[in-house]
């Protein structure tokens, strides 16, 4: 019935340590060779998911930037692209600068950042590549930004948010992929719109689309797909609107739905 599955990374298909448990990687596979396509849906820039694809053997188009992007991994062949308004940019840039807000751009799959602070580290940790400090930060906005991501206290980037939706929502898609993490992409530039390209470029309807979740960034996926899963340890408004809830990512929640609906090996 399923003829493709999307997957977040983070707190979904990678476990608390990083990982992808070898259970979940003979599941995918089993997926695979059934003839499902198989693809990661994630915020993180593409290098870096290219890392977690490689790990579980795909080889496929895999979602980016929140869906800003859809490129192939082999050859890097760009499917769908979405850039974050400039004079939205713009506007994000002197909001961060007047606010003192950690702000990030993500531009030609490189991590930009105005200073090396503890917010830079502890992404470039988290994402497993370096970022580069640019003095002149302001440059930068010249150029196509898949994604401007802040950080910060989780309950002052609610107020930031709220603020951000009047002052660019408009034209932007502003959404939280961690309590600590506001990205704002192209309005079009949402995991929705990407997992909807991927359904009309390998021939599917929405109906034979999984999509699993455990972020808030995750809804519109879960919205569109025929079966919206949201992960044991999903935020509690994703569980609110998902179709299933599946275990946690700590307990094979991936491999669980893999299992029940695509392999039926598990009632």
């Amino acid at each position: 019935m399923y003829k493709l599955i999307a997957i977040d990374i983070d707190d979904t298909l990678l476990t608390d340590d990083c990982t992808v448990t070898p259970g979940t990687k003979e599941a995918l596979i089993a997926a695979m060779e059934k003839g499902v396509f198989v693809t990661l849906a994630t915020g993180r820039m593409f290098p870096s998911a290219r890392k977690i694809a490689n790990q579980i053997e795909l080889n496929v188009p895999i979602i980016t930037y929140q869906g800003s992007s859809v490129k192939t991994l082999l050859d890097e062949q760009v499917l769908y692209e979405r850039y974050v308004p400039q004079d939205a940019a713009e506007l994000l840039m002197s909001y961060c600068e007047e606010n003192n807000i950690h702000l990030q751009l993500y531009t030609d799959d490189v991590i930009y950042v105005r200073e090396d602070n503890q917010h830079a580290r502890d992404y470039s940790k988290l994402a497993n590549l370096p970022f580069v400090v640019e003095p002149d930060f302001k440059s930068l906005i010249k150029r196509p930004t898949a994604k401007m991501l802040m950080i910060d206290d989780p309950a002052r980037l609610d107020e930031v948010a709220a603020e951000l939706r009047t002052l660019i929502g408009a034209n932007t898609h502003i959404t939280k992929s961690k309590p600590h993490f506001l990205e704002v992409t192209h309005k079009e530039g949402t995991k929705g719109h990407a997992i909807s390209f991927m359904a009309r470029h390998i021939g599917c309807t929405m109906d034979e689309v999984i999509a699993i979740g455990d972020s808030w960034n995750d809804h519109e996926m879960i919205e569109v797909a025929g079966l919206g899963v949201a992960m044991g340890n999903a935020v509690q408004k994703l569980k609110d609107i998902a179709q299933y809830v599946t275990k946690t990512n700590n307990d094979e929640g991936v491999r669980h739905v893999i299992e029940k609906f695509v392999l039926e090996t598990v009632s």
